[in-house]
């Protein structure tokens, strides 16, 4: 990796094994840290953990914070992303527990661990850890829009929570395999704790946020790639900052629209309608074109977890036919996929 994720990720040596709390969440996209880290870290993680009302789970097995710490668990990462980033009043009992148990505990919501008394207490009795993975590193620069060196690809999407990540992680798999120069850039908790660095952009203030997306991915040589993981959605009334900045900083040469074709309006925002995947693509060009007028989409990612493999393949052959580009699901793979990378480095 290059030199300011590198820092990063130094700073960020986080103890594994975990433990995944899911608190009391009942809508998957909810819990999409946990789902993360269970798909794509699964030699790090030994167990789950629910409270009563949850309705969701990894498949990992349930575990007491006491049963995880003999398993090897290092400390309990809370698995929730939920809405504004809190922690539930009716988690703290779990959290206190897990630190009794030996455990430290990492978050990547917004709200701070360290601002909850009752964790505080726990962490300043028992000597755990309170480790909060979403703080900018200091001294973020201003853009400066300069056109950098080497290759990127941004994922973006009609949504949130619908397989940014996700795509990122396979495509930058997909290039490795292939014997490509590449590395993930990770952009939120979940791909920072894969990764073990990054930048959490949604936690910079917004005039860095172009800035922060520079220093992520810095000049490299002409053949790398940087495989940077998208943000929000620039049609999200709540979270189309985040990811206009994030698009003018990482300059992309190519993006990649994530889509889940089951999804008809804004999650947690019912009253908004979904883009389509044209209309996304035609704004994304527009306006990442700013600060890179090469910039052009490479396909489309689906996330196709809904349909069975049939249908799934059957709609993204329609889609592929009708929109003129690649439609894939990186997590089915197979030839669909393959069509999608090569075009991506055509």
């Amino acid at each position: 990796m290059n030199a300011p994720l590198g820092r990063l990720a130094d700073r960020l040596a986080l103890p594994q094994p975990y433990l995944l709390f899911l608190g009391d969440t009942t809508e998957a996209s909810y819990a999409k840290t946990a789902f993360g880290l269970a798909d794509w870290a699964a030699d790090r993680c030994v167990g789950e953990l629910a409270i009563g009302g949850c309705t969701v789970s990894t498949g990992l097995p349930r575990l007491s914070p006491a049963e995880a710490r003999a398993a090897g668990a290092r400390s309990l990462v809370i698995g929730v992303a939920n809405q504004g980033g809190i922690i539930g009043e009716n988690w703290i009992a779990a959290l206190v527990e897990a630190m009794d148990a030996g455990l430290d505990i990492i978050s990547g919501l917004h709200v701070r661990l360290g601002s909850i008394p009752a964790l505080i207490e726990a962490s300043r009795r028992t000597g755990q850890r309170l480790i909060d993975i979403r703080t900018p590193p200091p001294a973020i620069p201003i853009a400066s829009g300069r056109k950098r060196s080497g290759k990127r690809l941004l994922t973006v999407g009609t949504d949130c929570a619908l397989g940014k990540k996700y795509t990122a992680l396979a495509l930058h798999r997909a290039f490795l395999e292939r014997g490509l120069d590449a590395d993930f850039r990770a952009t939120g908790q979940t791909g920072i704790m894969i990764a073990g660095g990054g930048m959490p952009m949604d936690a910079v203030v917004s005039d860095f946020e172009a800035g922060a997306a520079e220093m992520l991915s810095p000049d490299a040589t002409d053949d790398h790639w940087d495989l940077i993981e998208g943000q929000g959605s620039i049609f999200n009334p709540a979270y189309a900052a985040v990811s206009l900045g994030l698009l003018h900083g990482s300059q992309p040469d190519v993006f990649v629209v994530c889509h889940d074709p089951s999804r008809t309006v804004i999650l947690g925002m019912e009253s908004f309608k979904l883009p389509s995947v044209e209309e996304v693509i035609d704004l994304t060009i527009r306006l990442g074109s700013r600060t890179n007028p090469a910039i052009r989409c490479g396909g489309v990612s689906f996330n196709t977890s809904s349909y069975d493999a049939d249908a799934a393949e059957a709609l993204m052959a329609a889609e592929s036919e009708r929109l003129g580009f690649p439609v894939a699901d990186p997590i089915r793979g197979g030839a669909a996929f393959d069509a999608l990378v090569e075009n991506i480095l055509a």
